[in-house]
């Protein structure tokens, strides 16, 4: 039997077994590492099974072994012609010989896999990988040779992750955490492909995130928004409640994308932390979207008074593109506040254009051109659930067709009675049957319904089947 074992002092790997009654140690540069362990159990399986065979070689495993001289003393026990294997032509390197360089460092790695990505990224993505790089992988895993990392280290470094503190000084999210790992499964799954080792996210699924909330804002209270908001923004938010323009986009609309002869908005581009993106988010997101007729009077609201030589369509007092975090601050928060509404993102005016939409019957897939969704599977995932609330229809819409085209059966004399009979609670009922019966005031045989008259008995047994 051959045995894989691990050296205490270098947590190198060695093999252990007995050959000819001699015990045979023979060391390996290798550390253990899933990747090695692996390339060691294979030689230790040959090695095993042509001894069992009778054709094995020593010295054609380990040339520098300290026991080569004392086997080639002794008489082989069989020949290797013999045998219906073929000797192992590769062997793992002993202690003597270096180990071979099969993979290089994680952060020489990394860099050499951003400069190949980059070309195809949009200019926030490459912010955003870059940042994940030296802010949580480099520190972790920067040192290690990518043959080294294997899948206890990458859950040890997501449970460290999980202690760090974010940007408002609470534990990292999920959907943050989810983004790092990410960024490392990339560069892993790239790294296992090209240098034939073990991918250390195998079976490494992402953690749970909470479903994205979604609180659009009702009719009456885009009414109070608008009818409130400072003048210089209250064309900007008109676009923004009736459009669906992400922040991104409608901050970084020019008036080269404002076609007023086809009243339309062309979306092309975006505006990221101060910065213009041609690429847009996806290739769905750009689209022409259609001025209602309140959008084309806010558009010809800011054309009356655009500036000469300005590009933006909403421009700050100083003639630059609006920003977002000013604007939150400034102007949108502080107005929520005043008007006691739920305090919630501006992205949520995008969240109310499609429940609109929605609630206002309009058909799916324009609704899902004009978001920009390349199907129609978000809007009823995440926005069909407000429609009946702001519609207030609740199903009533559908019992009033079948209730216009469905004839009812004829109502029969004393049925609404029984109806209401059989709805009220049994004590109800029995103290309803005692005071009739106490009140009540017995008529002549002749003048009485051929039917007896329901005892108290009988007709609380009726009910109370």
């Amino acid at each position: 039997m051959v045995n894989v074992r691990v050296r205490h002092d270098t947590q190198s790997l060695f093999l252990d077994f007995r050959y000819q009654g001699i015990r045979c140690r023979e060391q390996t540069a290798l550390r253990d590492t899933p990747a090695n362990r692996s390339r060691v159990e294979q030689l230790a399986a040959r090695i095993a099974h042509e001894m069992a065979k009778g054709c094995f070689v020593y010295s054609a495993h380990f040339p520098a072994g300290s026991k080569r001289a004392a086997f080639e003393a002794l008489p082989r026990l069989a020949s290797p012609a013999t045998s219906d294997t073929t000797p192992v032509q590769e062997s793992i390197s002993t202690s003597t010989a270096p180990a071979p360089a099969v993979a290089p460092l994680f952060s020489e790695f990394a860099e050499q896999w951003v400069a190949e990505m980059s070309p195809q990224w949009r200019r926030s993505h490459r912010q955003g990988v870059r940042e994940i790089l030296d802010k949580n992988l480099l520190p972790f895993f920067g040192t290690c040779a990518l043959s080294e990392i294997a899948k206890a280290d990458v859950l040890r470094f997501r449970a460290e992750l999980a202690t760090q503190p974010g940007r408002r000084g609470a534990a990292l999210g999920a959907g943050r955490i989810n983004k790092v790992m990410g960024i490392l499964r990339q560069v892993l799954n790239e790294a296992a492909d090209r240098f034939a080792l073990t991918p250390a996210f195998r079976a490494i699924r992402p953690l749970k995130q909470r479903r994205s909330d979604v609180q659009p804002f009702t009719l009456d209270e885009v009414n109070r928004i608008l009818s409130t908001v400072r003048a210089d923004y209250r064309d900007y938010l008109t676009v923004r409640f009736f459009t669906g323009l992400r922040s991104g986009e409608i901050n970084g609309l020019k008036w080269k994308h404002v076609d007023l002869q086809r009243n339309l908005i062309l979306v092309r581009e975006s505006l990221v932390a101060g910065h213009e993106e041609n690429d847009l988010k996806t290739e769905s997101s750009q689209r022409d979207i259609e001025m209602l007729p309140m959008v084309r009077d806010a558009i010809d609201s800011r054309l009356r008074s655009r500036r000469p030589n300005c590009a933006w369509v909403f421009p700050t007092r100083e003639g630059n593109p609006i920003d977002g975090h000013n604007f939150c601050n400034r102007v949108w928060y502080p107005l929520l506040r005043y008007l006691d509404l739920e305090s919630r993102r501006p992205y949520q005016t995008r969240h109310t254009a499609a429940t609109l939409m929605l609630a206002s019957g309009e058909n799916p897939e324009w609704i899902a051109r004009t978001m920009g969704h390349s199907t129609t599977a978000m809007l009823f995932k995440v926005y069909s659930r407000f429609v009946p609330n702001l519609t207030r229809q609740d199903g009533r819409a559908f019992a009033g067709l079948i209730q216009s085209n469905v004839p009812s059966a004829p109502r029969r004399e004393g049925d609404a009675l029984l109806e209401t009979l059989r709805d009220l609670p049994v004590d109800k009922l029995r103290l309803l049957v005692a005071r009739v019966e106490a009140e009540s005031v017995p008529f002549a045989a002749s003048e009485c319904n051929p039917e007896p008259v329901p005892t108290k008995t009988g007709l609380m047994g009726r009910y109370e089947q």
